[in-house]
């Protein structure tokens, strides 16, 4: 074991203590679920579970109404991130390939959004959404987040590698401007659909502070919102709320492992912004 780890450069030693320091807060709270809770705060504290128990899973899955959460928050993800994709898609196109003045400055106020924190513009948002209606509706949520500076930056940046003989030549061979889009520069575009596609499902799954203001009725709550629901003003059930919330990671550890290699390759979650 000594002769294997002396193999490895003190670069790779370094990152293997980085990983266990990130690991053992995740650890910790896993195995945490699967601990009664007369034993979560009792001292000493201990890493592994004495009495190992699934009676928080069990309570958690039967008090609360967990395939409705799914359902509301998957729709609203799936949703959101499909018209995300398209939306942001079809404006970096525009502002891409289309040479006009106020292109630009548009593009620049666009960007000028990335400045501003996101709660500065919420009650603006709020407002626009009651009046349209959308209050306390799936829609309210949806709606406000499918533009997204970050995604249209990203592809606008893309076609801009693209060259315009490439459309020229299309338009020429009577190619329409619509078809030229979806079949041309969208396929084109695919390695960037699905790294913003990623990341904007991650985004609305794990959405908490829009979904709050938007929604009052429990059927229509994302899943942040139920497990909100689980802690009181004066009483909170942990061993409840710790397996409730593994529960809820479950879909976005699937996720991670389906589109891992994207993920990784992609590396642009730093500085990105919802």
């Amino acid at each position: 074991m000594m002769t294997k780890l002396r193999s490895y450069g003190p670069a790779t030693l370094l990152l293997w203590v980085l990983v266990l320091i990130y690991l053992f807060p995740v650890a910790w709270f896993i195995l945490s679920s699967f601990k009664p809770g007369s034993e979560l705060f009792s001292l000493p504290l201990s890493i592994l579970p004495e009495n190992w128990t699934f009676s928080g899973y069990i309570t958690a899955w039967n008090r609360f109404n967990f395939a409705q959460y799914f359902f509301n928050t998957g729709l609203v993800a799936v949703v959101t991130t499909v018209l995300t994709v398209f939306v942001s898609a079809m404006t970096g196109y525009a502002l891409a390939k289309y040479k006009a003045k106020w292109l630009s400055i548009f593009f620049i106020c666009i960007l000028a959004t990335t400045m501003l924190p996101t709660e500065v513009i919420m009650p603006s948002t709020f407002v626009v959404i009651r009046d349209l209606g959308l209050y306390n509706q799936l829609a309210g949520i949806i709606v406000p987040s499918i533009i997204t500076a970050t995604g249209i930056f990203m592809f606008r940046q893309y076609f801009k590698t693209v060259p315009d003989e490439l459309l020229e030549a299309a338009r020429i061979d009577g190619v329409g401007e619509i078809r030229a889009f979806f079949s041309i520069m969208l396929p084109l575009a695919k390695p960037i659909a699905v790294t913003l596609a990623i990341f904007s499902f991650q985004w609305r799954w794990n959405d908490y502070i829009w979904p709050l203001l938007v929604l009052n009725d429990p059927n229509r709550y994302t899943l942040q919102l139920a497990l909100r629901s689980i802690v009181g003003a004066d009483n909170i059930d942990w061993s409840v709320l710790l397996s409730a919330s593994v529960i809820s990671l479950i879909p976005m550890v699937i996720l991670f492992f389906v589109f891992q290699k994207q993920i990784m390759n992609a590396d642009m979650n730093s500085g990105l912004k919802d």
